[in-house]
């Protein structure tokens, strides 16, 4: 969700019932001192926090409630944080010449990820949670990995863990995370990094809605760390903004950091997309949440230049042929246009898609010779919505919100070689192997490498020792 704004204090629990939502910090104020005319939408007893609808004057002091801050997409005030700073559906299922859709996980491909990450395991007997605008589990490529029991809705929408009018950007998250290549179409379908793992669907944004409740947020992170979740994926946040001109977003920062840290304490590895306001998070009183907040592990984003598209490229190249750096303007490690960024806050990066705004200017969709210039971005799994009928889709989008992703597939690959392992271990051994390609401003660490990652954690997945490699797409795709 490109350009995402706030709102303070402005969510209106129903229309009829005119009540404004607000948090109330359950260590600044007693249980007891909470007006039974106050509603309670979620009781986190776990992390002291209640999310109420009321007046929040007749609880405590200041110090004892903060506003239900909206993280609003499409925001033309902001250019991107949570989500995809570009998007484009992938309309060339039927057009001659265009290269299968394996070919085009330019982001998979170069973790070798089929090649040699998945000869050591796939993410058998590990759990994420994608925390999100819930996921399209009737997709060919996810459906044998969103857990349905115990996905959930927490906006109180009255549907279920998918709505269509939420968009498509967690369905879009989840295929980077766990797709399976499963669709057996002509182009076939997509590869995600953990295509073994336990998926869960929390869905945060209401149908219809813009924006997604701090509370409802909150509710899905403690519900993930409550089901065992290895990690939970947070693809959303607010812009960076100056904190001393904006103290409800520290008291905000303060709730998402007890929320995370509590999910640590249970085992759940909390990820993070940094923004897509292309901001230093560096400098002092500047605030980016949730990202700073304690225990969150914060993504960058890059992505190539040039990925097939540009100048004369075979129809029938390999991906491995396309990734040499002599056929790429930029590599795929370049810190995307976008990305915010910050030494301090950053942990690695990792793929989340880039773009060239000339090509993409001069590109005419219609026109079979403009340049490709968004095979650049993510490829994932989407929906299509007409006349009320959902169908399975596929669409590039670039963000840290597609970066993100990459890293919740790589806990649920260590967590299934090293399930006892601590939150602390997995992100340390994250910013361990990392390649160190230097700019640490926009790469913490360094940039995510799968391959060290697996070797590093050890061992084989013996769940997949009988899995064959359909999984892969193996037989399918002549890259692999």
């Amino acid at each position: 969700m490109a350009g995402a704004g706030l709102a303070f204090g402005t969510t209106a629990v129903s229309a009829a019932s005119g009540k404004k939502r607000f948090l109330i910090d359950l260590r600044e104020v007693d249980r007891s001192a909470v007006s039974a005319d106050t509603e309670i939408i979620h009781d986190l007893a776990d992390i002291d926090v209640l999310v109420a609808a009321g007046d929040p004057d007749e609880v405590g002091g200041p110090a004892a409630t903060a506003p239900d801050v909206e993280i609003a997409p499409h925001d033309d005030e902001w250019d991107g944080d949570d989500g995809p700073a570009v998007e484009r559906d992938d309309d060339d299922a039927e057009t001659p010449g265009v290269p299968d859709r394996r070919t085009l996980q330019w982001d998979k491909h170069a973790q070798e990820l089929a090649e040699e990450v998945h000869e050591t395991t796939r993410g058998a007997g590990s759990r994420v949670a994608v925390i999100d605008t819930g996921v399209y589990a009737d997709h060919p490529d996810l459906d044998e990995v969103v857990n349905e029991e115990l996905s959930r809705n927490f906006t109180g929408d009255g549907g279920g863990f998918f709505a269509s009018g939420a968009s498509d950007h967690g369905t879009h998250v989840a295929g980077i995370t766990a797709g399976t290549n499963d669709y057996d179409g002509e182009r076939g379908g997509i590869l995600g990094t953990a295509p073994k793992t336990d998926l869960l669907a929390l869905r945060v944004f209401a149908a219809g809605e813009e924006g997604a409740a701090t509370g409802d947020i909150l509710a899905a992170i403690v519900y993930a760390a409550e089901t065992d979740c290895d990690a939970a994926n947070l693809s959303l946040g607010i812009p960076a903004t100056d904190g001393n001109r904006s103290p409800e977003l520290v008291a905000i920062q303060k709730l998402y950091g007890r929320a995370a840290s509590y999910a640590n304490e249970q085992g759940t590895v909390v990820v993070n997309s940094a923004g897509n306001s292309a901001v230093d998070l560096d400098p002092k009183g500047t605030i980016g949440v949730p990202t700073e907040a304690d225990g969150v592990f914060s993504v960058a984003a890059t992505g190539p230049i040039g990925y097939i598209w540009d100048d004369g490229f075979d129809d029938e190249i390999e991906a491995e042929e396309a990734l040499e750096s002599e056929n790429l303007r930029k590599p795929t490690t370049q810190p995307a246009k976008y990305t915010t960024y910050g030494g301090s806050v950053v942990d690695v990066s990792a793929a989340g898609g880039n773009f060239d705004p000339d090509a993409q200017d001069e590109a005419n969709d219609g026109d079979a010779d403009s340049p490709k210039w968004f095979y650049d971005l993510v490829l994932s799994t989407v929906y299509s919505e007409e006349n009320g009928e959902v169908s399975p889709d596929y669409g590039f989008k670039a963000g840290t919100s597609m970066a993100a992703p990459q890293v919740t597939g790589a806990v649920a690959l260590v967590r299934s070689l090293r399930p006892e392992m601590s939150v602390a271990a997995v992100e340390d051994l994250l910013r361990d192997t990392a390649r160190d390609i230097g700019e640490p401003d926009y790469r913490g660490d360094g940039h995510l490498d799968l391959t060290a990652l697996v070797d590093a954690a050890g061992g084989e997945d013996e769940d997949d020792d009988d899995d064959g490699d359909d999984d892969d797409g193996d037989d399918e795709d002549g890259d692999d």
